[in-house]
């Protein structure tokens, strides 16, 4: 697999290059943990924000400008964001973006409740917050042990998606748990099960020719507080959200 190269302004066909561009990175590192793998997609979105907010705003975020993080004040604790959006010395709008490549049944339920948590958290300072969820339709599911074996393959069905569609029903100006807008990209790479540990799995798709695509997968329909597999849309909301205040 290849990094590709990205124009802007971002497409929904080039954001799933960028999608691409992560995964790559992923698999360079050979590791999840790695933070450089986040780095081709958050300066990616962030450099095109930047260019449909303008110069009366600054925006901060891993892999652009001064490829850092920053943090916002909540309510409660201050946070560290993956895209903060300033105007001034104020921030006034983050974004958090999760890419779920492997087990994602044992924290799916932490994932939620964890965005639930900061959302409300920098939201209820008055501060817009927005988050961005991409995960692989199909994905291993590694054991515990030295090689990592692939115990199953997970699929992300419409019971992982129903969650989401509860929060797209949300009123935002009463539930300030629920972030002001979130994308879900739900996307596709070839498939291959025969192979069995991470090592294969790491080897198999680093030496492959291929690019993510979004996925056949069909969900119930998202209502307003939710927006599936539409960058272009999402973006947008951020932007007049954000220049609304």
């Amino acid at each position: 697999m290849k990094q590709q190269e990205i124009s802007f302004p971002l497409t929904n066909q080039t954001f799933l290059k960028v999608i691409s561009n992560s995964f790559c990175s992923f698999l360079e590192k050979g590791t999840s943990r790695s933070t450089d793998k986040l780095k081709p997609l958050h300066g990616a979105i962030a450099r095109d924000l930047k260019r449909i907010l303008g110069p009366e705003y600054t925006v901060i975020s891993q892999g652009y400008g001064e490829d850092r993080e920053e943090q916002i004040p909540g309510r409660y604790i201050n946070k560290w964001v993956d895209i903060t959006v300033k105007k001034g010395l104020k921030a006034v709008g983050g974004i958090a973006v999760k890419f779920v490549m492997q087990n994602y049944s044992q924290n799916s339920n932490n994932y939620f409740e964890n965005m639930l948590g900061e959302t409300a958290n920098i939201r209820a300072a008055k501060c817009p917050y927005f988050q961005i969820f991409i995960i692989l339709d199909k994905l291993p599911y590694y054991k515990k042990d030295t090689t990592k074996s692939i115990q199953k393959w997970e699929t992300f069905t419409e019971h992982n998606a129903s969650k989401y569609v509860t929060l797209s029903k949300d009123n935002i100006d009463v539930f300030f748990h629920t972030p002001n807008k979130t994308l879900i990209y739900v996307v596709h790479i070839p498939d291959n099960e025969s192979l069995s540990n991470q090592s294969e799995y790491m080897e198999y798709y680093r030496n492959l020719d291929f690019s993510i695509i979004e996925s056949k997968a069909r969900f119930d329909s998202m209502e307003s507080a939710v927006i599936l597999n539409d960058y272009e849309t999402f973006i947008e909301k951020v932007n007049h959200t954000i220049k609304a205040l």
